[in-house]
């Protein structure tokens, strides 16, 4: 799933250049504070984040991926476990996800959409923060493990 990874990094590298250095780190801020379980601190980071990101095509789809982790971050701030699926990616947003299913390969729809936003946000933090990269990269596993969860239904071998 490296391959996997990488090829959806520079897939995703076309579509954010580059952000404002204030603005990738409030990205990767938002990730990393959920990683951490600061779900406060996430929960801030991502409405932080969302206020910085310029609108455009590619940016709803972030803005998207920081929604979904910011009402996860905040559920799980109030002790509620189970994914929020109050908040999805639309037709027009699901281009700039990683992993892509049929519905009825998505066994658990509010997982599903948390795991697309985090590997978004963290793409895109890694794509644009380098002052964050050593951190990020400290969680990379991370990411390719939930890649590793969706590959039977990718039908990677």
């Amino acid at each position: 799933m490296e391959k996997y990874l990488e090829a959806y990094i520079e897939r995703m590298r076309t579509q954010y250049p580059r952000f404002r250095p204030d603005t990738a780190h409030e990205i990767a801020s938002a990730f990393l504070a959920f990683k951490f379980g600061l779900y406060e601190n996430a929960a801030r980071e991502c409405t932080q984040a969302i206020s910085l990101i310029p609108d455009s095509t590619p940016n709803a789809a972030l803005k998207k991926a920081l929604a979904i982790v910011r009402a996860n971050a905040a559920d799980r701030s109030n002790a509620q476990v189970n994914a929020d699926n109050s908040v999805a990616f639309s037709p027009d947003e699901r281009p700039y996800t990683a992993i892509n299913l049929p519905a009825e390969k998505i066994e658990d729809p509010g997982t599903y959409e948390l795991d697309n936003a985090l590997i978004l946000v963290y793409v895109v933090a890694r794509i644009t923060s380098p002052d964050d990269e050593e951190a990020l990269d400290e969680h990379r596993r991370m990411i390719i493990r939930l890649l590793t969860d969706y590959k039977k239904a990718m039908g990677i071998e």
